[in-house]
């Protein structure tokens, strides 16, 4: 069971962006993460009429690693960690590891 998934809030720990928080847009694999508004770059491009694009300088979110963001907790207001237990009815639920609150309903 994957710790971070699409559509959870997480702050940023390490690099250019760090304070910063975001929603994950996309899991890219079990390590790279796309969230946004953070780890902005700037893409040059080319103009396509067919589709009516048109071209310049592009802010695009690109991919950061797992290990740089944790899941933001909103009752300590901080990162937290995550752990994974199963319930008694066997389903696998993540909870914050500093104060055992349930993330998955």
């Amino acid at each position: 069971m994957n710790k971070i998934k699409k559509g959870d809030e997480v702050i940023v720990i390490a690099g250019k962006d760090k304070g910063r928080r975001g929603s994950v847009i996309k899991v890219l694999s079990h390590d790279r993460l796309i969230v946004e508004n953070i780890n902005m770059v700037k893409k040059a491009q080319k103009p396509n009429p067919n589709i009516g694009q048109q071209g310049g300088i592009m802010d695009k979110e690109m991919p950061i690693h797992r290990s740089n963001v944790m899941l933001f907790n909103s009752v300590t207001g901080k990162g937290d960690r995550i752990g994974v237990r199963s319930l008694k009815d066997n389903t696998k639920v993540r909870y914050f590891k500093s104060n055992d609150e349930v993330v998955d309903v």
